[in-house]
């Protein structure tokens, strides 16, 4: 149940005004999740510099769709997931892999490596040890890419959860 209404340029505060203005204007439109983050000037630009941020991420971008996968399986936003698994699919990731990735884990044991810290990240950041970076950096990961990690799940984090709090759901078939 939709618990926060999506806004218009017109009726957002001046600063969420000239964001959404800005959006509008380069794309035609802008989603759910964006427009009723407009509530709040401060959380929508926050957004939109991490998630522009993290596009220069030096992770491919397959991989990159299988952790936010992985992330929000295990944080339950059904809109994500979905928004995941069809830029998953137009990565060329397939069905197995995007099922393995919501379980937290791929084929590859590189990948998996790198999609269980993801998940680890976000469920238990306390219990990261120095023994799990050295485990990452000895399947090959720099620490760019593991500092690159911490930045998607946190952005997934924060997608998800306002997702989830704002009541946002996947539009159904009528």
């Amino acid at each position: 149940m939709r618990r926060m209404n999506a806004l218009g340029p017109a009726e957002a505060p001046d600063k969420s005004r000239d964001l959404l203005t800005e959006i509008i204007g380069r794309h035609g439109s802008v989603g759910e999740m964006v427009s009723t983050m407009a509530h709040s000037p401060a959380l929508l630009q926050g957004y939109l510099d991490l998630s522009r941020a993290l596009k220069r991420a030096k992770l491919p971008r397959a991989l990159n769709e299988k952790i936010s996968l992985a992330a929000q399986e295990w944080i339950g936003c059904t809109i994500c997931l979905a928004a995941h698994t069809d830029a998953a699919r137009a990565n060329g990731v397939s069905d197995s892999d995007i099922a393995l990735a919501r379980q937290g884990t791929a084929v590859d044991a590189r990948e998996a490596a790198l999609i269980g810290f993801a998940v680890r990240v976000l469920a238990e950041p306390s219990g990261i040890s120095d023994d799990d970076v050295a485990g990452l950096r000895a399947h090959g990961w720099s620490d760019r890419v593991i500092a690159d990690v911490v930045g998607l799940v946190a952005l997934n984090l924060l997608t998800g959860s306002f997702n989830l709090v704002a009541g946002i759901e996947p539009a159904t078939a009528s």
